[in-house]
């Protein structure tokens, strides 16, 4: 889906900008009028080509200045002061200059809100929003912790799932290199020795010492087609088709799919009732939620329904209707659209989900560790018996 750049004016006469994701310019004007904006200028964004640099700034850090704002603001410390003194605070140079940058707008006039959108790869549409519905209700020290909760969770979540895939990324990167050093280097010492037996070789034997010659043979086409897989990988992941292929594989692949789909889960109930709880009206709520999903399966399911909700559906039936979301999850939100406490409902999906993924991360975990020894002692194991039957024939030739 195209993004546009916009600029408009609210009833109040202020200026505003920012980005939008829409099929075209007329459902970006539409959209912006729901949100009692006129736009004055609407264009698609060009395609950026060139490479995407870090911005040398955490997400933790991000957590941390947010939790000390909201400590600030709720002492009673003007806005310009209290980003003064964060600013000066800051040991890193380079969050150091955006927080002196949003001083500076705000010094001149422009409300946090703007100050800080002028800066999406350091605070984004989430952040941005929920600010201003604390702007605006004026609760924004309130605001800030709600933010500051909700990232500290969302970090605590990805660190989970990082921890559940180090494990089996390391043992399988070692077994490669292991396999891929007894190949190219060990079974050649013992291929000289068997040719010097003169006899005929057992059949693993005379597998493992072709599959020897042929990657010692072929190694820098190997290691070529190795690497365009994976470029090709990733250049896939940059189309739109290739992305939802590669993402619905991720929520169906064995041990970790399940996984991920909690995640998921977890991440859309904990964003989207933050959002609603700082008053952020359900529409801009589920489009902000789903351009933070991650997974573009997800993303497809959070915009089908906001779209069936905005022809007067209720939430319910349409993410029902995506099968992505467990039913439990959208019985759950059903009776909190009918008591109307959808905002407590979703925190509580969240905390249960989350709880979900402690579970399935030791589970996997405790799984993982018994099968990466058995492929271990399979792989390996195997390379060494296949080299020593040859010498366990000739010691019973020899008797």
């Amino acid at each position: 889906m195209p993004t546009f750049l916009w600029e408009g004016k609210t009833r109040q006469g202020e200026l505003r900008a920012g980005t939008m994701d829409a099929a075209n310019s007329d459902l970006v004007v539409e959209r912006l009028r729901q949100q009692q904006i006129q736009a004055s200028r609407v264009r698609k964004k060009p395609t950026e080509f060139h490479l995407k640099i870090g911005t040398g700034i955490s997400k933790k850090e991000v957590v941390i200045f947010t939790r000390q704002f909201a400590t600030m603001i709720d002492a009673g410390l003007p806005l310009v002061q209290c980003l003064e003194i964060l600013g000066s605070q800051q040991t890193n140079v380079h969050f150091r200059k955006v927080i002196n940058s949003v001083k500076s707008e705000v010094e001149s006039g422009s409300t946090l809100a703007d100050a800080l959108g002028k800066h999406p790869r350091v605070f984004d549409d989430l952040y941005v929003n929920l600010v201003a519905a604390g702007e605006v209700g004026g609760i924004l020290d309130t605001i800030l912790n709600r933010l500051a909760t909700y990232m500290e969770k969302s970090l605590k979540l990805i660190a989970k799932v990082k921890g559940a895939l180090v494990y089996p990324s390391v043992v399988v990167g070692v077994a490669g290199v292991v396999t891929w050093v007894l190949l190219v280097f060990v079974i050649p010492v013992f291929e000289q020795m068997f040719r010097d037996f003169g006899s005929t070789l057992p059949g693993p034997t005379q597998f493992v010492i072709d599959l020897s010659n042929l990657l010692r043979a072929h190694i820098i086409e190997f290691f070529v087609v190795l690497m365009i897989a994976i470029v090709a990988i990733r250049l896939l992941g940059r189309t739109p088709r290739g992305r939802l292929y590669l993402d619905g594989i991720s929520l169906k692949a064995p041990l970790f799919g399940s996984l991920l789909r909690k995640v998921a889960v977890a991440k859309f109930t904990r964003t989207l009732g933050t959002m609603i709880s700082s008053g952020v009206p359900i529409l801009d709520g589920l489009h902000i939620t789903a351009k933070s999903a991650g997974n573009r399966v997800v993303e497809n399911a959070v915009m089908y329904t906001r779209e069936r909700i905005s022809e007067g559906r209720t939430m319910a039936d349409p993410l029902a209707e995506t099968g992505v979301f467990p039913p439990m999850v959208v019985q759950m939100i059903a009776v909190g659209e009918s008591t109307g406490a959808m905002d407590n409902m979703l925190q509580k999906i969240a905390d249960f989900y989350e709880d979900e993924v402690d579970t399935a991360v030791t589970a996997l975990t405790a799984l993982l560790e018994p099968l990466m020894m058995v492929v271990l002692g399979v792989l390996l194991g195997g390379l060494i018996i296949a080299m020593y039957l040859p010498i366990f024939e000739l010691a019973d030739t020899i008797q």
